[in-house]
């Protein structure tokens, strides 16, 4: 049974939502891993290694709250990663990368405020600042 309070979004909503995010932040894991795969050994390497964590602990958090929710987790991927690994240059598929978590930053910022349940919000909240944290910590590292 369903333990989300959804506030003024729809159950369905939710975990609609959820499922899009989760699509995009397995895509941006596999980016971030096969990036790093790519990378010459150093900061940046350890810098798209600490994204694909992040990215996987999302997943995972993700994953929870659709359970939560009464909903069924999409076991499919974001188009995201082909789109990414098909960009040769890598200062570029970084760029690119978080051109991707900016958008995970503005769909959090439309979905966070309407989301009642204080678990989900709290969570949400936080992939939220982590996104942005992100966002900063890559544009520093590309300059």
């Amino acid at each position: 049974m369903p333990v989300i309070d959804t506030g003024d979004a729809s159950s369905g909503e939710i975990i609609d939502f959820l499922n899009e995010l989760l699509e995009a932040e397995r895509a941006g894991a596999r980016v971030a891993l096969d990036s790093a795969r790519q990378a010459p050994a150093g900061p940046l390497v350890r810098l798209l290694e600490d994204i694909r964590h992040d990215e996987a602990r999302w997943c995972a958090m993700l994953l929870g709250q659709i359970a939560r929710a009464g909903g069924q987790a999409s076991p499919r991927m974001g188009a995201f990663h082909e789109k990414a690994m098909a960009i040769e240059d890598l200062r570029e598929r970084l760029v690119f990368l978080n051109r991707g978590q900016g958008w995970v930053v503005r769909k959090l910022r439309e979905m966070v405020p309407r989301v009642r349940d204080e678990e989900l919000y709290a969570e949400l909240a936080h992939m939220l600042s982590s996104h942005v944290a992100n966002i900063s910590l890559t544009n520093a590292a590309i300059g």
